[in-house]
């Protein structure tokens, strides 16, 4: 008797940021939930292959995102336009991937999905030269810059059809392209219990607000952080740092913070659970987490965008009634007493609803993947 083995789904990401291998880890996940006859492997390619060097350039651009944003928001924006020329590609290539071929012979999957520029790109180049596996790329923002954009990509796996539509006026066939919406963890499928989770976490039944981005600028935003301090007498306050210690230890001894209704936390796998529990989201918009909270339906306050991709989520966002860039802390006030005037368990409990996410279920990209391989 023959046995079948099961499909198998190699999925490549790379560290610049957490939103592109959260997205990753995310369709791995949920394709193993939904279809327990697949099989998935995640992989940064860049930090696998070069475990000590590229380390120290996503350090890099961390840093100068954080310390010069106009700068890199002008580099963006002048290659935006642009698709990854043979130079780059071949430069990649030789620095960062030359053994990628050999990872995919070894491992052998059915599908290959990116979640990240480069290594579509790197795999586009090893199809033009004979590789005949399937390539599937998620664009994980509401936008796209050219360097996702390649001939040999196989399938798109985008957020709306506006970003369909650039992508076709790039010259991408449009049945290339599905609007999937950006995947999420299936922890973000369904709502938690907002009671129990208030026990669990110490927090008393009042208006909460999420504050989100401790590794990403929000230690940077002193008088912010302060202002919404200033509110904890009437408005509960999780400050989620992140994995940045340095920031949640500044916060924790910090005599300002130190307020029954105030909580720090650092890095957790339960910021699920934290958005739930909470009836507003301040954070930078990531592609990830801005999707992730609309998964959850909740209203979100945008800070300091960084130019380019965050930019670009915010401006969505904010066309579309879903979230609001703060321009001044007037903006967080009148969203407060909003809430404040939203007495009762019961009415904060209601989640609103968008009509621009009347299409978005967060399982679709999933089921898209699994159907290719069928």
């Amino acid at each position: 008797m023959t046995i079948l083995r099961k499909k198998r789904i190699l999925l490549l990401s790379e560290g610049f940021g957490t939103g592109h291998t959260q997205a990753a880890q995310a369709l791995a996940v949920g394709l193993r939930r939904l279809f327990p006859n697949l099989q998935t492997r995640v992989m940064e390619l860049g930090t696998f292959l070069h475990p000590t060097l590229a380390p120290l350039v996503f350090s890099v651009y961390r840093k100068t995102i954080v310390s010069q944003p106009k700068l890199y928001g002008l580099f963006y924006r002048s290659q935006a336009k642009k698709t990854l020329n043979r130079f780059a590609r071949l430069a990649l290539h030789r620095i960062f991937y030359r053994h990628t071929a050999e990872i995919i012979e070894q491992l052998k999957p059915d599908t290959i999905v990116c979640t990240h520029p480069f290594p579509s790109a790197v795999v586009a180049r090893l199809k033009r030269a004979g590789l005949s596996i399937p390539l599937c790329t998620v664009i994980t923002d509401y936008d796209v810059h050219g360097a996702w954009v390649s001939d040999e990509v196989n399938k798109y796996m985008v957020s709306t059809e506006d970003v369909k539509q650039k992508l076709m006026l790039r010259g991408v066939p449009g049945d290339r392209i599905e609007v999937t919406g950006i995947p999420v963890h299936p922890n973000f499928w369904q709502p938690n219990n907002r009671e129990e989770l208030r026990q669990r976490f110490g927090l008393k039944d009042m208006p909460t607000v999420l504050v989100m981005g401790g590794g990403w600028g929000l230690v940077q935003q002193e008088e912010l952080l302060l202002h919404l301090a200033s509110w904890a007498d009437r408005i509960q306050l999780i400050f989620c740092m992140g994995s940045n210690e340095k920031a949640r230890n500044r916060l924790e001894n910090d005599p300002q913070f130190a307020h029954p209704n105030i909580h720090v936390y650092g890095f957790t796998r339960e910021v699920h659970k934290l958005m739930d529990v909470s009836d507003l989201l301040i954070t930078k918009p990531g592609g990830m987490t801005v999707t992730e909270a609309m998964a959850k339906r909740l209203p979100m306050l945008f800070y300091t965008p960084i130019p380019g991709q965050e930019e670009d989520n915010c401006n969505y966002f904010t066309e579309r009634g879903i979230g609001e860039q703060i321009v001044s802390f007037e903006t967080i006030d009148r969203r407060f007493e909003r809430l404040l005037g939203e007495t009762g368990s019961a009415s904060r409990t209601h989640r609103v609803y968008w009509p621009s996410m009347q299409t978005y279920d967060p399982k679709t990209c999933h089921q898209a993947i699994a159907q290719m391989l069928s």
